[in-house]
């Protein structure tokens, strides 16, 4: 503990990831420090959102976890440094909506090279829809790297999530629309000057209104997805009539029942783990502290 206090005293205000690497302590017990010392002031930044996750009971937790939270959104000092870690969360905040912006515009460009790429762009104009979703939208979006799922390759951060509705297109225009955004995909993996990661789904506004039914795991998460999804590219009509049915099927509501859940889940495991001594086994981590792929990119 005193090290810590040393620590910010010599330093000054600083995230929880660039505060771990100064005293190399085990997550669990800087964080722990961090959050149950009257000395030391947190100041978190952003917002909470609703996430699925199998392990959890009821599914519903918060992201970003505790420690994404405390690692990339939350600065860290002592009270004589007050205005500035204000300061400091200030400009981290504006980095992170900028960092945010920069990747909703990148997705934009390269979905709209894509289209205009196409043989049927004026059919693809008018019968699909791009939306974007993910960290982005939450302008919550980070440059901390990471592995990609199929590759292992490290990418810069938050990958761009995209979801593209079609309606009642042939299968050829489909097939040539997967390849070429598939195409993109690899093309941003594999340049060094870009390292991004596109994760994309392309389905039918037919299949849309079936995972409306929020009746299993998976229709919940393609259903929130839509809820919290904005414009990226494409018809509006298509998005207006994909909101409109996310309304319909009381989408918001169930969202909203199940974050109030998350909030209270989050607050349970903060408490509970502010009363430990010691880091609890990897598989109640992974319910309370951090999700799997946390794991991996952090520690």
């Amino acid at each position: 503990m005193d090290c810590i206090i040393e620590v910010l005293e010599n330093y000054g205000p600083m995230t929880g990831k660039e505060l771990q690497q100064k005293v190399k302590m085990e997550e669990f017990y800087i964080w722990k420090a961090c959050n149950d010392n009257e000395k030391i002031i947190t100041k978190t930044i952003g917002k909470r959102y609703l996430r699925f996750d199998k392990v959890v009971d009821g599914y519903a937790r918060l992201s970003p976890s505790l420690i994404r939270e405390f690692y990339s959104y939350t600065v860290i000092g002592t009270k004589k440094n007050y205005e500035q870690i204000l300061s400091k969360a200030a400009s981290l905040e504006q980095e992170i909506i900028h960092i945010s912006k920069n990747k909703f515009k990148l997705a934009h460009e390269v979905i709209k090279r894509i289209v205009e790429g196409q043989e049927n762009s004026n059919i693809i104009n008018k019968y699909v829809c791009f939306l974007i979703a993910g960290d982005v939208v939450f302008e919550m979006a980070h440059l901390e790297p990471r592995p990609e799922s199929s590759t292992g390759r490290l990418v810069k951060g938050s990958d761009l999530d995209i979801v593209v509705i079609t309606k009642g297109l042939p299968d050829s225009i489909i097939n040539s629309l997967d390849l070429s955004i598939y195409n993109q995909k690899n093309f941003l993996l594999k340049n060094p000057s870009y390292n991004e990661e596109i994760d994309y789904v392309i389905k039918d506004i037919s299949k849309v209104r079936e995972q409306l039914k929020f009746n299993n795991f998976k229709f919940m998460i393609a259903s929130k997805v839509l809820y919290e999804s904005k414009y990226l590219y494409g018809s509006l009509d298509i998005y207006n009539e994909v909101k409109k049915m996310v309304a319909d099927a009381g989408i918001p509501e169930k969202i909203a029942a199940l974050e109030e859940e998350a909030l209270i889940n989050r607050n349970n495991a903060t408490s509970y783990l502010l009363k430990c001594e010691s880091p609890l086994p990897e598989e109640e981590n992974l319910k309370l502290f951090y999700t799997k792929e946390e794991k991996e990119e952090f520690f």
